[in-house]
């Protein structure tokens, strides 16, 4: 069974830094890309940062020069470096990555993490 499995979340001031990990387990074949996106309360999920296998990262114009996500292809993991944090990045962060699944590496699928909570204090 594969798993992401989450890290890193809490409560910190306006203008604090928070770093979060995921690391992906079980029958894994390969993985694709892997990101980070997040779900304020009364609002929709909506992208933070991706990465590919090959480096190629992705991010909305919010976190720019705040947030730098990196990945480690050895240890299947990803992980997301919050600087200069505002209220506004409160939210239910969640880890998320394509995987083929070393029972059926033909196909590739979307996996998630259970959630991260961070909070940010003005």
């Amino acid at each position: 069974q594969v798993q992401l499995v989450e890290s890193g979340g809490g409560l910190v001031q306006a203008g604090g830094s928070l770093r979060l990990s995921c690391a992906a387990s079980g029958s894994i074949f390969s993985i694709r890309a892997m990101g980070w996106y997040r779900q304020a309360p009364g609002k929709q999920r909506e992208l933070v940062a991706t990465i590919t296998s090959r480096g190629t990262t992705n991010s909305p114009d919010s976190v720019k020069g705040r947030f730098t996500i990196a990945r480690d292809n050895a240890k299947n993991a990803v992980y997301l470096q919050m600087n200069s944090l505002k209220p506004e990045d409160t939210a239910v962060y969640y880890c998320n990555a394509y995987i083929y699944d070393s029972s059926n590496y033909a196909r590739g699928a979307d996996y998630w993490g259970q959630g991260t909570q961070v909070t940010v204090s003005s």
